[in-house]
């Protein structure tokens, strides 16, 4: 790496802060506890075996895992030597699975095998390129990371990675069609990994849960934790009684909660048998949601509400609804996702790319080194995608006087009855006005008469 140019990656952040921070607890999970020390030990371990394996600086590595805190080294240490890796979500389907392997040309795979020994080894049987499979223990025609890696020794804790160079493929939903690669560059991720510093209320003593899947969102959250030599509890999934256990004896101070999660907390006992007062920031996102539940929340938790919204191709960070602007004053706010963040530029175009005035649905478009640099092997997705210089992100907004963004819905997701436009998420919102809806979808469904019906399903 050229040393004029070192810095810039998600290696550097990690290392510098292993070495800031050493005796302090990092990580912890069900099984194991790391402070930064430990954790340097193991993702240098890590970094020992991929080389004694012949892994080399630019090949795809990928992790079928659940939340534990030995995947977080093994991952990094994957990204420190220069490797590019694809995160899986756990809960995907092993077809969609087995197709990201194949598509990201992956070379090597880790497998968590308390969770997905079987279907780990028949997607790498099956894969095109998969040269190695390494395990989180012991695992039957794999290599044992933990225990090669105690043979080994630790490697010299160095950043070898490029902040030019692939660092993610990440891949999409898939949800108008198979999931897409998202390249981003190891600068891009540091950029993201800023602005979710400067722009998020972060406690001044970080002690960050993760219950959503580490492969996505809270993976992301993990890296500013780390630059400020927080704590991070991952848990195996979400169950409301045993979150509210986590916050309160490990005095939890931040967590990423999806709206589904907090309707949830806000309903179940648990809330009220355990002391949560100790959290200062809920960050929260992934999708809209209604604002009378989040005025509910703010009445229960107290103005800690930190909203986020991204995409992958833009992670995390596009725009910001900070806790200052969760105002119970301003109840019309309460469905806003906040203003564009710093370092972004954003827009609202309609289909001609003509810029709507405040107050009238446009396509959130977006431009900044955050933005991905592409789709991986899909040069015409990607030259949609940038139409215009701009990234297109799907989603629809409005503007208000004071800048705050509003999403209507998804453009593929407006229905048109009568030839008026509906967005489903305008009559989601109003049912869920109603004290005894807890939950709603809104579809267009064929109407011979109107074109399109509305359709509601109503918890």
């Amino acid at each position: 790496m050229d040393s004029l140019h070192s810095g810039g990656t998600i290696a550097s952040i990690i290392i510098n802060a292993i070495h800031r921070y050493a005796d302090r607890p990092c990580l912890a999970d069900d099984r194991l506890s790391w402070t930064y020390a430990e954790f340097g030990d193991a993702l240098a371990r890590a970094i020992s075996v991929y080389k004694a394996h012949g892994l080399k600086p630019g090949e795809g590595v990928c992790a079928l895992t659940s939340n534990r805190i030995d995947v977080l080294a093994a991952t990094m240490g994957a990204i420190a030597m220069g490797l590019r890796y694809t995160p899986m979500h756990p809960l995907a389907a092993e077809p969609d699975q087995a197709f990201v392997v194949d598509d990201a040309e992956i070379a090597a795979i880790i497998v968590d095998p308390l969770a997905f020994e079987e279907r780990g080894r028949r997607i790498a049987e099956n894969a095109k390129s998969v040269r190695k499979v390494f395990s989180l223990g012991p695992m039957d025609g794999a290599i044992d990371l933990h225990a090669e890696g105690e043979k080994l020794g630790p490697a010299p804790l160095k950043d070898e990675s490029d902040p030019d160079s692939l660092a993610y493929i990440a891949y999409t939903g898939g949800t108008t069609g198979r999931s897409k690669g998202v390249m981003h560059k190891q600068r891009g991720l540091v950029c993201a990994i800023n602005h979710m510093l400067a722009d998020w209320d972060w406690p001044d003593d970080i002690r960050f849960l993760a219950v959503t899947p580490i492969s996505h969102a809270a993976g992301a959250c993990l890296y500013p934790v780390f630059v400020r030599g927080g704590y991070v509890r991952l848990a195996q999934g979400f169950d409301p009684k045993a979150f509210c256990e986590l916050i309160e004896r490990d005095r939890i101070t931040a967590t990423l909660m999806v709206p589904t999660i907090i309707y949830v907390v806000l309903d179940h006992p648990a809330r009220q048998e355990h002391d949560l007062s100790s959290l200062e920031t809920i960050i929260y996102g992934a999708s809209p949601m209604s604002p009378e539940r989040l005025a509910e929340a703010i009445g229960v938790f107290g103005p800690v509400f930190q909203q986020l919204y991204g995409l992958t191709e833009a992670p995390n960070v596009v725009t910001s609804l900070r806790k200052v602007d969760h105002d119970l004053s301003k109840p019309e706010r309460l469905a806003s996702c906040g203003l564009p963040s710093l370092f972004v530029n954003v827009e609202l175009f309609d289909p001609d790319m003509n810029p709507v005035e405040d107050g009238q649905p446009g396509e959130i478009c977006v431009r900044g080194p955050l933005v991905m640099e592409g789709y991986w092997k899909r040069p015409e997705e990607t030259e949609a995608a940038f139409k215009g210089g701009w990234f297109h992100t799907g989603d629809v907004a409005v503007r208000d006087k004071d800048g705050y963004l509003t999403i209507v819905d998804r453009a593929k997701d407006m229905i048109v009855t009568g030839g008026f436009n509906v967005y489903p998420r305008e009559v989601e919102d109003a049912l869920l006005a109603h004290p005894a809806v807890s939950g709603a979808a809104v579809i267009g469904a064929p109407d011979p008469k109107w074109g399109e019906q509305v359709l509601a399903f109503v918890v």
